[in-house]
C-alpha cells in the first residue's frame, strides 16, 4: 500500500477520487509524488517522497497510468540494480494505492526542477528514451535530503548500502 500524491494538474486529468483518511506506507520506499508534463507524447513524472528518486514514464493512456506505475518503478530499480528480491517485495506491496493531493511542497519543488532538468537531458541527450532520462536524473545532487542523490538514497534505503560506486 502506498499514496500517490498528485499535483492538481495530474488530478484534474486522471478525474479519480481524493482519499483523506490515508494509511501508512507499507512499500520499502514509501508514498510517490506525481505531475504530467505537457511533451509530445505527454509524460508522467514521479518523485519518491523518502528517497527523491524519479521515475518518467508515458502517461498514455491515462486510463491505465496508476496500474502501470508499479513496473516502471521495478524496471527502475532493476537499472538501479537492486537486488531482485528488493524489487519483488516493493511490487507485491505496491499492489494497493490510495490517490491523494501533493503534502509537502519541498517534494513538489523537486519535482519541478527535475521536470525542467528533464527537458533539458532530453534535448542534450537527443533521446526520447524515458527510463535513460530517469537515470540520468537520478544522479542529480539533491541537497534536501542526506544522500547525495536519488539513486545512493534509493540503495541505502531499500538495502542499508550502496549498490554501486554511482558513475556509469
Amino acid at each position: 500500500m502506498y499514496t500517490l500524491r498528485c499535483t492538481k494538474k495530474l488530478l484534474d486529468r486522471i478525474g479519480l477520487p481524493v482519499e483523506s483518511l490515508l494509511p501508512s506506507p507499507t512499500t520499502i520506499l514509501g508514498d510517490w509524488y506525481a505531475t504530467v508534463l505537457f511533451w509530445r507524447p505527454q509524460v508522467a513524472l514521479l518523485v519518491n517522497e523518502r528517497t527523491l528518486l524519479p521515475v518518467l514514464m508515458p502517461y498514455a493512456p491515462a486510463a491505465t497510468l496508476i496500474s502501470r506505475i508499479p513496473d516502471e518503478v521495478a524496471s527502475i530499480l532493476d537499472r538501479h540494480r537492486l537486488d531482485q528480491s528488493v524489487i519483488a517485495r516493493e511490487l507485491s506491496a505496491m499492489s494497493e494505492v490510495s490517490v491523494a493531493k501533493t503534502a509537502n511542497r519541498s517534494i513538489v519543488g523537486t519535482m519541478n526542477e527535475f521536470a525542467f532538468l528533464a527537458d533539458v537531458y532530453r534535448v542534450h541527450m537527443e533521446s526520447g528514451d524515458l527510463r535513460a532520462l530517469s537515470m540520468r536524473l537520478a544522479d542529480t545532487p539533491c541537497s534536501a535530503i542526506k544522500h547525495s542523490n536519488g539513486t545512493t538514497s534509493c540503495t541505502v534505503t531499500t538495502s542499508g548500502t550502496p549498490a554501486h560506486s554511482g558513475a556509469r
